[in-house]
């Protein structure tokens, strides 16, 4: 049994770039996102790098700013191996335990929230290096970050709001059935039967989730631009980014907020749904992929 949806809002794939360092350590290994072993071991030994990268496509940090991002990723990186990848190898232990039995969607929706207990501490700790960055943004590189914020909802729209209904909802079909397969290998009909049921009954409001990710972004530019320039107390900036933080990951919106609630126990309804239709060789093969995760977790958090 894994953590997998069809819907683009869910788990950590987040939009939100000074959010972005939070998850892509964790996502390496709660998302599935590389096939083979050696590759997530690398990947997650580079994270420092590859978020420094990424984040930089979106801020533009110029070389006063470059030294510091760089020290605290690697800080928050040290204190991620040392503290939170012991905790997601508990996490695959238990999915494993879980995967040779039928599930219930309150048992996939604990995990869920044990994975979201995850970013919680991620953003907590990440806080201080964010307060600190903050004052020292200029205009300039605001408007960087606005003007990729747009190239990056382009890109969404075109995935999940044009087309006509019938292609929309076989890309959601289509990436759902990728992810299951990452773990259970290839779905009879039967099973693929089960994802398009589930996806075209699903809640899922595009529009409103676009809304949402607008939101966010418009937050984000105009707390920053409100403390661009260091003018405002330290004590301030903190408060202002701790309130930024909590926004980004629990939406003021309410309508958001229940959406979003309905969509996270129909996904546990559909990644329950589709394991207990799978056979006893796809949850051996889902049970070895998922120990293959926990030796990494375990092998690189005993890495100096």
């Amino acid at each position: 049994m894994l953590l997998f949806t069809e819907e683009p809002i869910a788990m950590s794939r987040s939009i939100r770039p000074l959010l972005h360092f939070l998850h892509i350590i964790g996502a390496l290994l709660l998302a599935g996102l590389l096939s083979g072993c050696s590759a997530l071991q690398i990947g997650y030994n580079n994270a420092p790098s590859l978020t420094y990268w990424w984040l930089d496509s979106y801020v533009d940090f110029n070389e006063a700013q470059s030294p510091q991002v760089r020290a605290d990723l690697a800080a928050l990186h040290a204190w991620h191996r040392k503290t939170e990848l012991p905790a997601y190898a508990a996490t695959l232990r238990k999915l494993q335990q879980l995967a040779p039995a039928n599930v219930r969607p309150e048992q996939v929706c604990d995990l869920s929230a044990e994975v979201r207990g995850h970013l919680q501490r991620l953003s907590d700790r990440a806080e201080p290096a964010i307060t600190a960055l903050a004052p020292a943004l200029g205009k300039e590189q605001l408007d960087h970050l606005a003007r990729q914020f747009e190239k990056r909802n382009r890109k969404w729209r075109e995935e999940w709001l044009e087309g006509t209904p019938a292609q929309r909802q076989a890309r959601r079909i289509d990436k759902t059935v990728e992810r299951a397969e990452m773990f259970y290998g290839r779905l009879d009909e039967a099973q693929l039967a089960v994802i398009r049921n589930r996806v075209a009954s699903s809640s899922f409001d595009a529009q409103l989730s676009y809304r949402e990710a607008l939101r966010r972004q418009q937050d984000m530019l105009q707390t920053l631009k409100e403390h661009a320039g260091g003018a405002a107390h330290a004590t301030h900036v903190k408060a202002e980014i701790l309130a930024l933080l909590e926004r980004s990951l629990n939406s003021p919106d309410a309508t958001y907020r229940r959406h979003l609630e309905t969509m996270v126990m129909e996904g546990c309804q559909t990644i329950a749904a589709l394991h207990n239709s799978t056979t006893p060789a796809q949850r051996l093969r889902a049970i070895e992929v998922l120990q293959g995760y926990e030796t990494d977790a375990r092998t690189l958090a005993a890495e100096k």
